[in-house]
């Protein structure tokens, strides 16, 4: 069997950052090649010393609590897509209530409040 981890070097993620088209970053390749993506402690002071404005500090912050909500529901044998759980994380992030046609998945993240869609249905 091949080995399927990889390291990833902080230009790769600061691309994606960069990039307005994520699907056309390599860190996007990187992931359709269903990879074990790793990076070093010495990429994450990168970053994080990289962070000047306060969006930056937020996508960090956001980024490492995605982290923790993803081992939490891979431990729990409830994983969902990846892009979800930035969602999730998001509005844990900024303390926002989430609107989706795809409550099962959100559910099964800790503390996320789901606005209730029928609501919106209702009023129209």
């Amino acid at each position: 069997m091949e080995n399927r981890n990889i390291l990833i070097d902080t230009n790769i993620i600061i691309e994606f950052l960069r990039k307005k088209n994520k699907q056309k970053s390599y860190l996007w390749k990187i992931k359709e090649m269903d990879l074990n993506c790793f990076i070093s402690t010495i990429t994450v002071f990168e970053l994080y010393a990289g962070a000047i404005t306060e969006r930056h500090k937020r996508d960090l912050e956001t980024a490492k609590r995605s982290a923790e909500i993803y081992k939490e529901l891979k431990n729990n044998n409830q994983l969902i897509e990846f892009r979800d759980i930035f969602i999730g994380a998001t509005a844990l992030e900024i303390n926002l209530p989430i609107i989706t046609l795809n409550e099962e998945h959100f559910k099964r993240i800790k503390g996320i409040k789901i606005y209730d869609i029928d609501k919106i249905s209702s009023s129209t």
